[in-house]
């Protein structure tokens, strides 16, 4: 596809709106994805540290 100005090529022949809303989505995924696997990581990470600690206490009282 040849483009004649900026305005063609932002306008993507028409379909625009899907094409950059796409692109925007895209975006907005690969930008909170390492915010939420670090979430959840913590969130896994405390859980395994409240069994150990359940663990040690009891067996303390055993």
């Amino acid at each position: 596809m040849n483009w004649h100005s900026p305005g063609e090529f932002f306008a993507m022949g028409g379909y625009a709106l899907y094409v950059w809303g796409s692109f925007g989505v895209c975006a907005v995924a690969l930008a909170l994805e390492p915010f939420l696997v670090s979430r959840r990581r913590r969130a896994i990470v405390g859980s395994l540290r409240r069994h150990a600690l359940a663990d040690r206490m009891e067996q303390e009282v055993q």
